[in-house]
């Protein structure tokens, strides 16, 4: 990969990234690591509008995430942890999930460095980034971006486990 980035552009989801997320989700590849398969649409219309939410009150949301042409390719943001049964409840978290075609261009890295920048600048201090242990690409991001490696976590329901990464942003 380039050392240089590409522009990214996040925008707050529209109802329309709804439909764009369960299509680019619809990939087993891009959901080998959520689970294998992507959610109803209907989730992606609940997550959407939560994050249109998440946006209007803390300042910052998982965004969809547009190409250099202004096509959606994904998200990349933060959020509230969403589960109460395991990994770092209370905390803020940031993550990507992209397009397959999207992926080894620098996408989530620049995403991910705007979404530092953004949720600094609304007062968060810290956040913390679940990555599945075997998600290699991922764990890539959480280095480029200085994250440590704190604690794992077992997965419910699964016999998967998560690493947590931690970065401080003040």
């Amino acid at each position: 990969m380039s050392t240089l980035l590409p522009a990214v552009q996040l925008r707050v989801p529209t109802d329309e990234d709804a439909v764009a997320w369960h299509r680019i989700f619809a990939d087993p590849e891009v959901m080998e690591f959520h689970g294998g398969r992507a959610a109803e649409l209907s989730e992606y219309e609940e997550l959407t509008a939560r994050q249109r939410r998440h946006d209007a009150e803390r300042g910052f949301c998982l965004w969809t995430l547009l190409d250099e042409d202004g096509e959606a390719i994904g998200f990349t943001g933060a959020q509230p942890w969403p589960r109460e049964d395991f990994g770092p409840w209370g905390e803020i978290e940031i993550g990507w999930r992209l397009a397959r075609r999207a992926w080894g261009r620098g996408y989530a890295t620049a995403a991910a460095r705007t979404t530092l920048e953004r949720v600094r600048a609304a007062g968060v201090s810290n956040v913390v980034a679940m990555v599945d242990v075997r998600n290699e690409r991922s764990i890539a991001v959480t280095r480029r971006l200085g994250m440590r490696r704190a604690e794992d976590f077992p997965v419910p329901g699964t016999e998967r486990r998560a690493h947590c990464f931690r970065l401080d942003l003040e």
